[in-house]
């Protein structure tokens, strides 16, 4: 394939920037960023980490630990943003009403969000939380692109099914609007159309230049 991907040089450069509780403490609402969301446990952190070639996100065992909204430079006009996970029974309720109202202020008012990564671990699929997702991202006509994560976890063929599944579901619900592929951080599958929507995404190719096919 000849097409080299220029986020590929960003990732080796990505850092923490900040962490923001609330939408008031986010960076300044310029450039491009691309949010990054999923249920807890449904394996962002370690999605972040493999796309960036580095130990950006905190990764746990225990779910819901992603407390806060992270922002990662990638460079002066681009950044991801490590959204709360939502939805781990064993979060006392206050916290998970925070999160939810300023996760909603996050997604409502930011101008430079440019599009949402939504997450889902293969084996549970389309949740209460991606479906809110998935309405929300209809409503404001947001890209989103969805990581089928932990497809390891399957066998390749459970897995091909699992996403035609998956597709079809979307598809049906919400249209042709939502791309949407497999993913595996251990065995770093998925990385290469991940790369291609993120450049997209953040302006560094044009419009079908090196992007993920939508049945990817």
């Amino acid at each position: 394939m000849s097409f080299k991907n220029p986020i590929l040089g960003l990732c080796q450069q990505a850092a923490f920037m900040l962490s923001a509780a609330r939408v008031d403490q986010c960076p300044a609402d310029d450039g491009r960023e691309v949010a990054f969301a999923g249920r807890s446990n449904a394996g962002k952190s370690s999605a972040l980490n493999t796309l960036t070639h580095a130990s950006l996100a905190r990764t746990s065992k225990t779910p819901g630990r992603t407390q806060l909204l992270n922002f990662f430079r990638l460079d002066d006009e681009r950044r991801l943003v490590d959204l709360p996970g939502y939805g781990y029974a064993k979060v006392p309720i206050p916290l998970k009403q925070h999160w939810q109202h300023h996760l909603e202020a996050y997604l409502g008012s930011r101008r430079s969000l440019a599009g949402v990564v939504l997450l889902m671990d293969i084996r549970h699929p389309l949740t209460d939380f991606d479906r809110m997702m998935l309405d929300w991202a209809g409503a404001s006509g947001m890209p989103m692109h969805i990581l089928l994560t932990k497809a390891d976890k399957l066998a390749f063929g459970a897995a091909k099914n699992a996403l035609l599944k998956v597709r079809q579901d979307i598809r049906q619900g919400w249209g042709e609007g939502v791309s949407i592929q497999l993913f595996s951080a251990p065995k770093r599958q998925g990385i290469e159309e991940a790369h291609s929507v993120l450049a997209h995404w953040l302006g560094l190719v044009g419009e079908g230049e090196g992007e993920a096919d939508a049945g990817a």
